[in-house]
């Protein structure tokens, strides 16, 4: 059954939050003293919204958590379960463990989407999820909400969120700015295809970018670091561009961009059991492959055709279902088995298919 869903803060990401609770079946309220909030979803006070909610989502930047919860703090109780939504889980979990500590469960996540991607029917939608010590239990309710309102979730230390997001989130957001800054973007009449995947970054960054930038690279306690490390790898590769000949042929020597799997040697590690697995996916196709021949056979001993419309949906349904029960993408695996059936079709469609 869907929790009911009270959302302070109906921003942007709020308003979007709603929407998305909404076509999950999840009963909504929502509170701003600064914003229009709908009358279908208005609660009539900070009190209301407390009264209502089983799981309180505090959809405010990062700066303003504190102050969010403070008024709301008297009136929650022990049953509920209070999440932030925060790019940054430094300080607003040190503002709820000051606040709630250990009598209303509590705990930060941070939805990997932002208002645009749901606009857009992006999918899948992501959100992490960061433990917390002090209500051990918090982790796993806040994975099956977010999972209710159709997401894939990411369970992940609040320290190693906020130092990924600093190498990522943080550093994407200041090229992105930088880049803006030179402005000679919007003057380009043409692109090559290298530079068109970082426009369609830094135009996907422009959209959220002047609400969050200042929170995204300040209050990361690792976005500095992160940020003077970028700033010192260019230096010394403009230093280096400048010291050399333009006309040097050895210029994969003098800049090698190495392969990621040489610089991440547990990524290495991973792919070559990806690898392993892919072989057995081709054996397993294989044996398909060979049942997809019978078959074949025997419809033709019958009369029938290749295609079978009404078994290929039942099949579809299922594989979905399947899905469904290990947590993945229900549509993906189907465009997976999709892509599995015009494979079996065309074996049984190839001369020489006959099953001896």
């Amino acid at each position: 059954m869907s929790r009911r869903l009270g959302i302070l803060g109906y921003g942007r990401f709020g308003a979007a939050l709603a929407e998305l609770a909404r076509d999950a079946g999840c009963p909504v309220r929502a509170w701003d003293p600064l914003a229009s909030v709908p009358d279908t979803l208005a609660a009539g006070s900070e009190a209301e919204l407390a009264a209502f909610a089983e799981v309180l989502v505090l959809a405010v930047p990062v700066f303003r958590v504190r102050a969010a919860i403070g008024p709301l703090s008297p009136a929650l109780r022990p049953d509920q379960l209070v999440l932030h939504v925060c790019s940054v889980q430094a300080g607003p979990n040190r503002d709820l463990a000051e606040l709630l500590g250990d009598r209303v469960a509590w705990a930060g996540t941070h939805p990997l989407f932002g208002p645009s991607a749901l606009a857009l029917g992006e999918r899948p939608l992501r959100t992490v999820v960061c433990p917390n010590p002090l209500h051990p239990g918090a982790a796993d309710r806040a994975r099956r909400f977010w999972e209710s309102l159709g997401c894939q979730v990411l369970v992940q230390e609040a320290e190693v969120h906020d130092r990924s997001m600093a190498y990522s989130h943080a550093l994407a957001f200041f090229v992105a700015k930088g880049m803006l800054d030179l402005g000679e973007l919007d003057r380009l009449a043409f692109t090559p295809p290298s530079f068109q995947a970082m426009r369609r970054t830094i135009d996907s960054v422009r959209s959220d970018a002047s609400h969050l930038f200042l929170a995204i690279e300040r209050a990361n306690p690792y976005a500095a670091e992160a940020r003077q490390k970028l700033l010192e790898a260019l230096g010394g590769v403009h230093a280096q561009l400048e010291a050399v000949e333009p006309d040097r042929e050895d210029g994969a020597e003098l800049f090698p961009i190495p392969e990621l799997g040489e610089r991440a040697p547990e990524l290495k590690q991973t792919r070559e059991l990806i690898d392993e697995l892919d072989a057995e996916l081709v054996e397993l196709l294989a044996r398909r492959a060979l049942l997809a021949r019978r078959a074949g056979c025997i419809k033709a001993e019958h009369g029938h055709g290749v295609r079978d419309p009404s078994r290929e949906r039942a099949l579809l349904q299922a594989r979905r279902q399947w899905a469904e029960a290990h947590h993945l993408d229900p549509a993906a695996v189907a465009r997976v088995f999709e892509s599995v059936l015009r494979f079996s079709r065309e074996v049984q469609t190839q001369p020489g298919s006959d099953v001896s």
